[in-house]
């Protein structure tokens, strides 16, 4: 196949990407030397206690993700990795002197996606990593010689006080230089007090921090080309390099993850609200062509491309509802602690409800048996954890957003059939259902670890487990007919009333 306007823009090039060790960064990675031609990449690597930032890049090539490339180009390709030491959260990047000069002599692409995406975060550390960490890349940019573009990986979510919202930049009420002054200057505890009132419209420090980091590349614009991507909530691959690949547990690769094991056996989602999904590959594939696009045309005002669905090929959870049940035993895990089920309750008061009987009964019964048996007991952590995160979770659970992408199919339109095959943008072809199977799939293999080769064996102990459910179903419902009976004097049969109606009430939650 001839080589198309991407690739050679990519061919010879040294990039420099931040966030690369995450979900995107190392699909990214892996796109960038399986497609292209590219120099040299320079991944920032925060340093761990005990570890080297050498032997976190030796972990990092093993990832599943990588077995596509060596296949193709052989383990050598990685020699075209090099890990700097640095964290975005730490003045000049963490950098050493050093390693600075040789990101300033060399690179020509930078690609920062490292951001912090926990909701409860304080705004003080948010305000590091997402706001203060980006104007430290553009101060980097700055310096470098021969830059030909900065790419940032914002979210579709930075405006979600707005219900629907253009690809385009929104006036942010308050300034970078002031919120840095106010958390640099406020007391732990006043500005936790503040907090609130600082966010006014933005629903969490991230959306907020996020939306004032996007400002300081648009107003860069004038000093090199810049681009912004906007994905939406980012799931497991759709095509390449592996269907269904993933590491990340959020969204719906958490909930499976969760359910298949037999834990989560309830969610608290509305199946007719069109929730917006995006496979990490198509991410990549913006990531990419947008900081193609940027370099080439050089724009006036940062261009702004949304990574989404919900206006072009919306999901709802209806449409998959009935299949991923099936899913959760057509892959069953080995590891699995209980019979999977799944049931979508449309409020958080039903989920709760429904949570007391069918996730705290169970988690109290579990980790009593583990503690008995010398295991160190989770399951009762884990519905706490999940409890405590639905307050911040809901406004996103119960609302719909609409994310416009004309501009990013504009900008599909314009690739050569080449780039279009191998960078495409377009999900029209995605079929969800089939979609969902990969990913469950993905989730088994690559977040649960449990190889293809042993779902024989899992689909046994599937079976028994499906008859020790009924079975203390059967027991459940039938001690709720005898503790009804001796509680009200009467006879079984004259409580008969109890099993339908029990039945009944449990068919709800």
């Amino acid at each position: 196949m001839p080589e198309g306007d991407v690739q050679s823009f990519y061919r010879g090039k040294n990039v420099f990407i931040t966030g690369g060790t995450g979900f995107v960064g190392i699909a990214l990675v892996e796109k960038l030397l399986r497609t292209t031609e590219i120099n040299k990449i320079y991944l920032l690597v925060r340093p761990k206690k005990g570890k080297e930032i050498s032997s976190r890049l030796e972990e990092y090539i093993k990832n599943p993700i990588f077995s596509v490339l060596i296949e193709e180009k052989g383990s050598d390709i990685f020699n075209k990795l090099i890990a700097v030491q640095g964290d975005v959260g730490e003045e000049n990047l963490g950098l050493s002197t050093n390693d600075r000069q040789m990101l300033i002599d060399n690179i020509n692409i930078v690609l920062h996606s490292a951001a912090t995406l926990d909701f409860e975060a304080n705004l003080k550390y948010t305000v590091k990593i997402n706001l203060q960490g980006t104007r430290r890349i553009v101060e980097l940019c700055k310096a470098i010689k021969n830059l030909n573009v900065l790419l940032h990986v914002s979210s579709a979510y930075v405006n979600s006080h707005l219900l629907r919202v253009d690809e385009q930049l929104y006036p942010v009420p308050e300034s970078a230089d002031r919120v840095i002054e106010l958390v640099e200057n406020t007391p732990d505890e006043e500005l936790e007090e503040k907090t609130p009132q600082i966010l006014g419209k933005y629903l969490n420090t991230y959306t907020f921090t996020k939306a004032l980091a996007e400002l300081e590349v648009t107003n860069s614009i004038t000093l090199f080309p810049s681009c912004i991507v906007r994905p939406s909530m980012i799931v497991a691959a759709w095509k390449e390099p592996i269907p269904g690949w993933t590491n990340s547990k959020n969204g719906p690769q958490g909930f499976l993850m969760g359910a298949v094991k037999g834990v989560v056996r309830r969610l608290p989602v509305d199946p007719k609200l069109v929730c917006d999904y995006i496979p990490v590959d198509v991410v990549v594939n913006g990531i990419i062509v947008g900081a193609w696009n940027a370099a080439i045309s050089k724009p006036s005002e940062t261009p702004i491309f949304h990574l989404t669905s919900s206006t072009y090929k919306p999901f709802r959870w209806n449409v998959v509802a009935c299949a991923v049940d099936q899913l959760l035993h057509k892959y069953p895990l080995k590891s699995a602690v209980w019979y999977p089920t799944l049931k979508l309750l449309p409020s958080i008061f039903l989920f709760k409800l429904s949570a007391l009987i069918f996730h705290w009964i169970p988690a109290y019964i579990l980790d009593t048996v583990t503690m008995v048996s010398g295991g160190r007991p989770i399951l009762r952590k884990l519905h706490t954890n999940i409890n405590n995160s639905l307050a911040r979770l809901e406004p996103f659970i119960f609302t719909e957003w609409f994310f416009s992408n004309k501009k990013t199919m504009e900008l599909h339109n314009r690739l050569s059939e080449e780039d279009k095959e191998k960078f495409s943008l377009d999900i029209a072809t995605l079929v969800w259902c089939d979609y969902f199977d990969n990913m469950a799939k993905g989730v088994r293999q690559f977040l649960h670890n449990e190889q293809p080769s042993s779902l024989e064996y899992a689909r046994k102990k599937d079976k028994i487990l499906l008859i020790l459910n009924i079975l203390v179903q059967v027991v459940v419902v039938g001690l709720i007919w005898f503790l009804f009976s001796k509680f009200t004097g009467k006879t079984l049969w004259e409580c008969f009333l109890v099993l339908p109606i029990t039945l009944i009430i449990f068919g709800m939650l």
